[in-house]
């Protein structure tokens, strides 16, 4: 495996929309097809999680084409300015075909969220993650989904399960539960809400777009994380 150079969010994305794809294996315990690969371009390299549309295992409860919404996380996370999901992109000039690419993350892959949820300098950004998997209506936010990188900077990956017009929110982030959001975070979900319908119109349909609109309208006015429900299904399967 090539060694991991993280680049900064501009040229990780120039790479990841530009540069030549080479297959290097698949990636275990994984429900679809995750590919990881080797992106080269200009004498630069990084690796990249490649999750093809036609390695989509079909869902009862979610239409195909995942991958938009892999990429769609990225895009949310990009417009709040917060940066909690990897650069991820749609390519059809694709090995298998049409599919998101998403930085690969040289994570301390022992490390998740329950094992990082008590420490306190950590406290802030799992609140602006509770607050974006409420946007984007998280079917599947997992302990495993969140990263830790060498440098201690947090991730969250594996977001195909989100954006659905209807309420399906399950995750393992209820700690902060109540917690206000501050002034700055609020503006930047307001900000999502009144241009979700431009942001997004390549990504999610337009029933989706309004759904996205009107949770971030109510996160707003509510100005606080909501409190787990015991008698709720709230918490995804398994639970790592």
């Amino acid at each position: 495996m090539p060694e991991d150079k993280r680049l900064p969010g501009p040229d990780a994305l120039e790479l990841l929309n530009q540069g030549s794809i080479e297959v290097v294996g698949r990636m275990p315990y994984s429900s679809n097809a995750t590919l990881l690969v080797e992106i080269s371009l200009d004498g630069q390299s990084i690796n990249a999680i490649y999750k093809p549309q036609r390695g989509e295992r079909p869902l009862w409860d979610f239409p195909d084409g995942l991958y938009r919404r892999e990429a769609a996380a990225y895009v949310l996370s990009a417009a709040l300015g917060w940066e909690l999901i990897p650069p991820t992109v749609v390519r059809v000039d694709a090995p298998y075909g049409v599919g998101s690419f998403q930085l690969f993350i040289d994570a301390d892959f022992e490390q998740h969220y329950f094992s990082l949820c008590q420490r306190p300098d950590f406290a802030r950004t799992f609140i602006k993650f509770a607050a974006f998997d409420i946007v984007a209506n998280n079917a599947d936010r997992k302990s495993g989904h969140i990263l830790i990188d060498e440098p201690g900077r947090l991730w969250g990956i594996d977001n195909g399960l989100t954006f659905h017009a209807e309420a399906k929110l399950r995750t393992v982030i209820w700690e902060f539960g109540d917690a206000e959001l501050l002034a700055s975070e609020l503006e930047d979900i307001s900000r999502v809400a009144r241009n979700a319908e431009v942001i997004f119109s390549d990504l999610l349909s337009e029933a989706e777009i309004e759904a996205l609109a009107r949770r971030s309208t109510a996160l707003v006015k509510k100005a606080k994380l909501p409190v787990l429900d015991p008698q709720s299904r709230s918490y995804p399967w398994p639970l790592v």
